[in-house]
């Protein structure tokens, strides 16, 4: 089901919380999907902003129709379109969990203010090692072979 923000706090509980730009999706995103949900809650997945992707690369398929493509994975409950930033959605959701991938621990982990919210909240943050694939990689690659 696709939620908006105002319907967050309402979202039975507990709920594990995934986060990302999804675009392009691909199969290392199922695997974190199926790995959150082993965790035993249902899942709401955060999709980033199309300005928030397109710090990263050309947005490949905009937020929205990211959200309805996510919808149709089975091992998650919840999309949310993010208008805001990730940590104004922990803070307005309250998951009982927040699952990143474990490649964000080669980066220090989620950002600090996260961090902090998450452990003044109760919130458990957890590091599924379920990473296949990156978007950004893939995206560069395809562009690559397109040229050759």
């Amino acid at each position: 089901m696709i939620v908006d923000t105002s319907q967050l706090a309402s979202l039975p509980t507990p709920l594990t919380m995934v986060d990302g730009a999804f675009d392009p999706l691909h199969d290392g995103h199922v695997a974190y999907f199926r790995a959150a949900r082993e965790i035993g809650h249902p899942v709401l997945c955060n999709v980033t902003s199309d300005s928030w992707t397109t710090s990263k690369h050309p947005v490949f398929l905009e937020a929205s129709r990211r959200a309805v493509l996510l919808d149709g994975v089975r091992w998650i409950d919840f999309v949310h379109v993010a208008s805001s930033t990730t940590l104004e959605v922990l803070r307005l959701l309250r998951p009982a969990v927040y699952a990143k991938g474990a490649d964000w621990l080669a980066r220090g982990g989620v950002p600090a203010d996260e961090r902090d919210l998450c452990a003044r909240s109760g919130i458990e943050v957890c590091y599924l090692d379920t990473v296949r694939n990156s978007s950004s990689r893939l995206l560069e690659d395809f562009a690559r072979r397109s040229r050759q």
